[in-house]
């Protein structure tokens, strides 16, 4: 489907001629020829040559070597400021030193890790240049299923491929490396293969709306990036903090099933709860009053039945203001307000 709003001018001008076909008056709609698919088409390759010479030289492929057991690793990155400073995968550069980022040139420049966060699969570079092409980070929020995006990386090796596509799913999660959900994932069809990790997603005026970052091995059509409102966030705590801090609440715990007899009595929202096992000395959780043994059912007033949904709400509140527990401890519900602490 296409959006006009998002099309190239040429293209813009096309569809208008397409949609009002009767409305010059300059030749009668008999004896205009028709505009086929062979149009339609062109208007579409217009739009990616678009986005290919406008992006394409910020693209780099990015290398690292390692003496230790993560050895070698190839994926893709993207400039995103003049001076250097790149976005690609965590998994891309994690544990590897000898970072090396090639341009489309074909310049091989040295690369520096600023920083990176696992567990949403984003790292920050930057190249030893300056005066680069770089690229404009989009609004993934705005996307819409049945949008045109556009990959680009360096599958395999070869540098500069394009891939097209369309979002076929928004608010997807996924498990990183480390075993962490990332939420939000966008979900598109542009062909993927090893290489195009931590390259760009792009929309049709050639802005990043993803960081391209798994495929389903065995699959097709199956594509994932995490979303560019993640990924600004994430270099802001990189450049700001040299890390991401999160709302900690320093327990440890594991989903448990919730006796049917306190469900009905206590009105609850689910059958199952986040039992805490430990807690962290003087952390936020233990300050606040809450034991080992207790069972988190909700986070302000939002149901907890395991560990990603803590995860998940924890990574929602504010960070400066309190926020509440309810907790199940044996057969009383309590609610608990707990001072946030931020952990890396």
């Amino acid at each position: 489907m296409f959006i006009a709003n998002e099309l190239t001018p040429e293209a813009q001008n096309l569809l208008r001629l397409v949609q009002n076909a009767d409305a010059s008056g300059s030749q009668p709609a008999a004896n205009r020829p028709a505009l086929g698919d062979a149009d339609l088409l062109d208007a579409y390759s217009q739009a990616v040559i678009g986005v290919v010479k406008q992006v394409g030289p910020a693209v780099v492929s990015v290398t690292g070597r390692s003496s230790g057991p993560a050895g070698g690793g190839m994926g893709s990155g993207f400039l995103i400021t003049p001076d250097g400073f790149a976005l690609t995968n965590s998994h891309v550069v994690h544990g590897r030193d000898r970072l090396k980022a090639t341009t489309q040139d074909g310049d091989s420049l040295d690369a520096t890790l600023v920083g990176e966060d696992p567990a949403t699969d984003v790292a920050l570079i930057r190249l030893a240049a300056r005066d680069l092409p770089f690229s404009e980070l989009g609004d993934s929020e705005s996307l819409q299923v049945g949008q045109l995006v556009i990959a680009m990386g360096n599958p395999l090796g070869f540098q500069s491929t394009v891939s097209t596509g369309v979002v076929s799913a928004l608010g997807r999660s996924m498990r990183s490396q480390q075993g962490r959900l990332i939420e939000s994932i966008v979900q598109h069809t542009a062909p993927l293969n090893p290489g195009n990790s931590g390259g760009p997603l792009l929309d049709s005026r050639g802005r990043v709306v993803g960081i391209n970052t798994a495929i389903i091995a065995m699959a097709q059509g199956l594509g994932f990036a995490v979303p560019s409102s993640t990924a600004r966030w994430v270099v802001t705590e990189l450049l700001a903090h040299g890390k991401v801090r999160r709302l900690s609440l320093g327990i440890a715990a594991a989903s448990v099933l919730i006796p049917r007899r306190l469900v009905r009595e206590l009105d609850l929202l689910a059958d199952r709860g986040v039992e805490v096992a430990e807690l962290v000395p003087h952390g936020p959780a233990e300050l606040a009053g809450v034991q080992a043994g207790d069972v988190v059912v909700a986070v302000n007033d939002r149901c907890v039945t395991d560990i990603d949904d803590l995860h998940r709400l924890l990574a929602t509140l504010p960070q400066d203001r309190p926020f509440e527990l309810q907790i199940l401890r044996r057969d009383r519900l309590l609610h608990l307000s707990v001072e946030p602490t931020l952990a890396g």
